[in-house]
């Protein structure tokens, strides 16, 4: 029951006391209709609350960040009765409650709203319900609705890049160029003993000394994505709010690299230090793609762990990638000291560095970065990202030296 429904009842039975206390017969109607309204009221409302199914619509194609998203709601009421009035109320993720009346038309209730300027994310549909009231407001309930569950991605606005900045000045510190090496490789999965004919290049000299005895590597084939694009998920490390925050400059670097190789044919993986790190490969333009894009869509920061740490274990696709490219807004002296063995070791890097402090309020000073300095010194390739500037400029510039010094 609602306030005013509450507010009727007392006043139908006031009345009708006062009416018996003073023998007033002109009341007696007066608190009759009051009470039997309040009646009514409760009657229609219980009639109208029926199961419902509410079915809702975003439109066709993908939901881009700071785009406006037209959302329709259809209510299917099975009952006979049909309500007098009907807001749904839906819980929309970080945007929390709404609160949308319903109309009726041709026998069916609807309505439309407008989302607008979504940010990146995923929006989950929580907890959808149907509050049913009687025409005059006196009565209220809650309906749970089927089918109100669901979630919404909106996907980062990546850029197109016909070629990458890395690619134009991918050298040693002697100045040769590092040639890409095939997509497979082997390693060492066993030792067992020499047998005769075999190559002396395949001797474990460690396991020959330790037995007394020629020992070799017993080799596997062991296939490896050719490029790793890494996500630094770091919570520490982002500035602003969404969409303009350094994060969100950080996942369209990183989906805008990764599509551009996709684009390529090239085998790739997407991999994020969020607090539970994940991993997504794409080997191809359809599937793998679109699950990528997802994983993009609904990355939160919220990793602990420093990227040098991820980069030190082997067996992660980072590192066993024969190609990788960082996208970080936090430089470490142990992942400059990871970047720079790797470029040494000839296996091919490159660092996007997103300047989280452009993304404050007011005007970053734009400073120099030695750590930026060594990394190029070393031949690794760098890319230097601020608020408000081009992606596409800065990701595919043939002359990207300067802005790492700016």
């Amino acid at each position: 029951m609602t306030r005013q429904g509450r507010l009727a009842l007392g006043l139908g039975v006031a009345t009708y006391a006062a009416a018996w206390a003073f023998g007033s017969k002109p009341l007696y109607p007066v608190a009759t209709g009051l009470l039997l309204a309040v009646l009514l009221a409760w009657a229609w409302v219980r009639l109208a609350t029926k199961p419902m199914r509410l079915v809702r619509s975003a439109g066709d194609g993908d939901h881009l960040e700071g785009d406006d998203l037209r959302v329709h709601l259809v209510l299917e009421h099975e009952g006979r009765v049909a309500p007098a009035s009907v807001v749904v109320v839906e819980d929309v993720g970080r945007l929390g409650e709404r609160r949308t009346p319903l109309r009726r038309s041709e026998g069916r209730l609807y309505a439309r709203y407008v989302l607008r300027s979504l940010p990146r994310g995923r929006y989950p549909f929580q907890g959808a319900r149907a509050v049913i009231e009687d025409p005059f407001g006196l009565e209220r309930a809650e309906v749970p609705l089927e089918g109100g569950g669901g979630a919404l991605l909106v996907y980062p606005r990546l850029v197109e890049l016909e070629r990458l900045f890395s690619e134009t000045g991918a050298h040693s510190p002697d100045g040769r160029r590092l040639l890409l090496r095939r997509p497979s490789g082997f390693e060492l999965h066993s030792v067992r003993e020499y047998e005769h004919g075999e190559s002396l290049r395949k001797v474990h000299w460690r396991s020959t000394a330790r037995r007394g005895q020629l020992m070799v590597k017993d080799l596997e084939d062991a296939p490896r994505d050719e490029v790793a694009v890494l996500l630094d998920a770091d919570a520490s490390a982002v500035v602003g709010t969404p969409p303009d925050s350094s994060f969100d400059a950080q996942v369209r670097v990183a989906g805008s690299i990764l599509r551009s190789h996709v684009r390529r044919g090239r085998r790739a993986v997407l991999v994020v230090s969020s607090a539970l790190p994940e991993a997504q490969r794409v080997h191809s333009s359809d599937g793998d793609w679109r699950r990528a894009l997802e994983l993009l869509a609904a990355v939160e920061p919220t990793g602990r762990a420093p990227l040098a740490t991820l980069l030190a274990v082997e067996e992660s696709p980072a590192s066993r990638a024969l190609d990788l490219a960082v996208v970080t807004a936090r430089l470490t002296p142990e992942l400059v000291d990871r970047l720079v063995q790797r470029a040494l070791s000839r296996r091919r890097a490159s660092l996007v560095y997103v300047d989280a402090a452009s993304f404050a309020d007011g005007v970053a000073a734009r400073r120099r970065e030695p750590a930026l300095l060594r990394l190029q010194a070393a031949g690794v390739p760098v890319a230097v990202i601020r608020r408000g500037d081009d992606l596409a400029a800065c990701l595919g510039a043939a002359e990207v030296s300067g802005t790492a010094r700016a």
